[in-house]
């Protein structure tokens, strides 16, 4: 069997903590977390992943993550290969519940990271989405991941392959899950006009 590119996108749900205070001139990174993958299930790909091959692949990835190595990019490259010059965000812990792979995620102050944080922080749904290297055999109605199966990454995307796959941010309670993405370009433009490449719409 051929391995190939596996991109999925979870409908997960990432509760956001702000730390905007500064400690020492320094500001604290934006952590978010929630669901990153569920094993046991057909997801919206029709793909199926066992309990068994995700938690070996998180338990292979937990050295990245020690390492501080668990980068993802600001949307899906055609690629096997992290491009650090768009690398937004860090894993920094994961843990199991049920069978969802929970993670925590730190959102860099790289350029891809500011503007991921610029949308998070103005209420712009965006999904989590994991990158693979694997082969798949068709059983019954699933096409179930087989045990070549490599975690790449996890990416932040705008449009999931699945419909619904997209992240909440809750903020002191409250669901905000409305999609303002009249606010994208401006805010995308300020940020890149800070740093004195404003590009031409």
């Amino acid at each position: 069997m051929n391995r190939q590119l596996l991109i999925e996108t979870h409908p997960i749900k990432i509760s956001a903590t702000p730390l905007t205070e500064n400690v020492g001139g320094v500001k604290k990174p934006l952590i978010v977390e929630g669901i990153l993958a569920t094993a046991e299930i057909k997801n919206g790909n029709g793909r199926y992943y066992s309990r068994d091959l995700w938690d070996r692949e998180m338990k292979n990835y937990s050295k990245s993550i020690k390492q501080r190595r668990a980068m993802g990019e600001l949307d899906h490259p055609e690629s096997q290969v992290i491009n650090l010059k768009n690398v937004s965000h860090i894993i920094s812990d994961y843990w199991w519940d049920g069978d969802n792979v929970m993670g925590k995620i730190e959102i860099l102050n790289t350029p891809s990271g500011q503007i991921l944080e610029a949308l998070i922080r103005n209420n712009v749904t965006v999904g989590v989405s994991s990158r693979g290297m694997g082969s798949l055999e068709q059983n019954g109605n699933v096409m179930e991941v087989q045990d070549d199966f490599e975690l790449l990454c996890w990416d932040f995307v705008s449009t999931p392959s699945n419909p619904g796959s997209y992240m909440s941010v809750l903020r002191e309670g409250k669901e905000h899950s409305a999609v303002n993405y009249s606010k994208v370009n401006n805010i995308i433009y300020e940020i890149l006009c800070s740093k004195g490449s404003c590009p031409i719409f």
